[in-house]
C-alpha cells in the first residue's frame, strides 16, 4: 500500500484541473490524474509538473458520463496505490452553442447534465464507498471529497440554462454527500468558481474584459486556475477539518449583494 496520500482529480488535463493537480502534488500527495485521454499534450505537461514536485502521476483515461466506466478506473486506481484520500470532482463542460433557454435542446441538455452532473455523482458515490472500506484498513486515514461547482449555480445565464442548472445540482449532491459522509468521518466541501481564465472563457474573453472594467468583479480581475489550485490544497491540508459541507466562493467578490 502507498504511504503517500492519493489525489485523484477528474478534468486534469487543462486549466483548473491541471492547477488543483499541482498544487496537491506540491502537497504530497501522489495524482491520479483523469481526462478523456491520456495521450494528450496537456497530460504530458501535466505529468512534467507532477514529477517535480517527486510526486507519482498516474494518467487515467475516463469520460466521466460512462458511468459504466467507474468500476474499472476506481479499481485501477486502488490496485496502483491501494488508497484514495481525496477526489476532486472537477471535469465539467459548457454547451456546444450558447442557445435561449427557450431554443435548448434535449441533446444539449443531456450532454451537459451527463458530464456536469450525473457522472460526477456516481463517480462520488463510488469513490465513498471505497474510501469508507479504507477506513478500516488504514491508520490516519482522513479522506476528502471536493465538489468544483460554479458561481453559475447560483446565478442565472438565460443563454446557457443547461450549465446552471447542472451546476445547481452538483451544489446540492455536494450538500447531500457531506450529510450522508458526516456519519462515516468523510469531510465533504464545494470548492465555486467565479469568472475564471480558462479554454471555457476564451472564447467570450472579450465580453468578460468588458464586464471586469465595468466592475463586474469587485476585485477587478480574472480569476486564475491557481487561485482555485490554492483552495483545493487549503482542504486537503485539513485546514478546515470541522467544516463538512462548506461552500468556499472564489470569486473576486461576485458573492457580495449590493445596492
Amino acid at each position: 500500500m502507498n504511504d503517500k496520500p492519493v489525489a485523484v482529480i477528474t478534468g486534469a488535463s487543462r486549466g483548473i484541473g491541471r492547477s488543483v493537480a499541482i498544487a496537491l502534488a506540491t502537497e504530497g500527495y501522489d495524482i491520479a490524474a483523469i481526462a478523456r485521454s491520456v495521450d494528450s499534450e496537456g497530460m504530458e505537461n501535466l505529468c512534467r509538473e507532477v514529477e517535480k514536485t517527486e510526486a507519482q502521476f498516474f494518467p487515467v483515461g475516463l469520460d466521466i458520463s460512462c458511468t459504466d466506466c467507474h468500476k474499472e478506473v476506481v479499481s485501477n486506481i486502488l490496485q496502483r496505490y491501494g488508497r484514495i484520500d481525496i477526489l476532486v470532482n472537477n471535469a465539467g463542460v459548457a454547451p456546444l452553442l450558447r442557445n435561449d433557454i427557450l431554443d435548448m435542446t434535449e441533446e444539449s441538455y443531456e450532454r451537459v447534465m451527463n458530464i456536469n452532473l450525473k457522472g460526477p455523482v456516481f463517480f462520488a458515490q463510488k469513490i465513498a464507498r471505497e474510501m469508507i472500506w479504507l477506513k478500516q484498513q488504514i491508520a490516519s486515514y482522513n479522506p476528502i471529497i471536493v465538489f468544483v461547482t460554479s458561481v453559475s449555480s447560483v446565478l442565472s445565464s438565460t443563454n446557457r440554462a443547461e450549465y446552471c442548472i447542472s451546476k445547481a445540482g452538483l451544489s446540492m449532491a455536494s450538500t447531500v454527500f457531506a450529510d450522508r459522509l458526516s456519519h462515516e468521518d468523510i469531510l465533504v466541501f464545494e470548492v465555486r468558481p467565479g469568472v475564471i481564465q480558462t479554454d471555457m472563457t476564451a472564447k467570450i474573453k472579450d465580453k468578460y474584459d468588458k464586464l471586469i472594467n465595468e466592475g463586474l468583479i469587485p476585485q477587478k480581475r480574472w480569476g486564475y486556475p491557481v487561485d482555485i489550485g490554492k483552495a483545493v490544497a487549503s482542504i486537503a491540508r485539513g485546514d478546515w477539518n470541522f467544516s463538512t459541507g462548506m461552500v468556499f466562493e472564489i470569486s473576486g467578490g461576485l458573492n457580495i449583494h449590493k445596492l
